[in-house]
């Protein structure tokens, strides 16, 4: 006889949700081609530099700009989360690579959401592009840029190795997670 135990019912829902999660976000997101997906990251860049200026300044001084124009996000409990993105060096294309973060905690929701990661020096520049994979966290130090952040930052000010930029959110996502966030090359064809 199997008794079903009712404290682990919700536990057992939220491990196949972030695992049907993590099979299909990829896929959503591969579907999309390379120029699709380069028009997207120019785009997504263009209207972040043009709404908020602090972008626009870094933006002047930046090596590289990784651009992942659409992030998809969704959890219960546990979560993740899948992207694609584009490395510009100089306006030209240098790369492609994916964003895949996990998490877990109390949230629930999904949501969209874009993000630019402004690589301010050749060590940073380097280091994305000849790591098996970067680790938001470790490595070159980055700084998020919120409101506050924005306001005390111009071309002089600027001491970190990147700074991302997160826009364009759409959905719903509550709660309080711990997330980690991997970009990875995408090996081309």
């Amino acid at each position: 006889m199997i008794r079903s135990n009712r404290r682990s019912t919700p536990w057992l829902y939220s491990l196949l949700v972030a695992m049907s999660l993590a099979l299909l976000l990829p896929q959503a997101q591969a579907a999309t081609s390379q120029d699709e997906l380069i028009r997207d990251a120019r785009e997504a860049l263009a209207t972040l530099r043009k709404i908020n200026p602090t972008a626009d300044v870094i933006a002047k001084s930046a090596k590289g700009v990784l651009v992942f124009p659409n992030i998809v996000k969704a959890g219960l409990v546990f979560g993740g989360s899948y992207g694609e993105g584009v490395l510009f060096v100089d306006g030209k294309v240098r790369g492609f690579y994916n964003s895949i973060s996990a998490s877990w905690g109390l949230q629930i929701g999904a949501q969209s959401y874009g993000y630019a990661l402004f690589l301010m020096s050749d060590s940073a520049l380097k280091y994305l592009e000849e790591s098996q994979g970067w680790e938001l966290g470790t490595g070159p130090t980055i700084a998020v840029v919120d409101e506050g952040l924005a306001k005390n930052l111009s071309s002089t000010t600027l001491r970190d190795d990147a700074y991302a930029f997160i826009f364009d959110q759409q959905g719903l996502m509550g709660g309080i997670n711990i997330e980690g966030t991997k970009v990875t090359r995408i090996k081309q064809p």
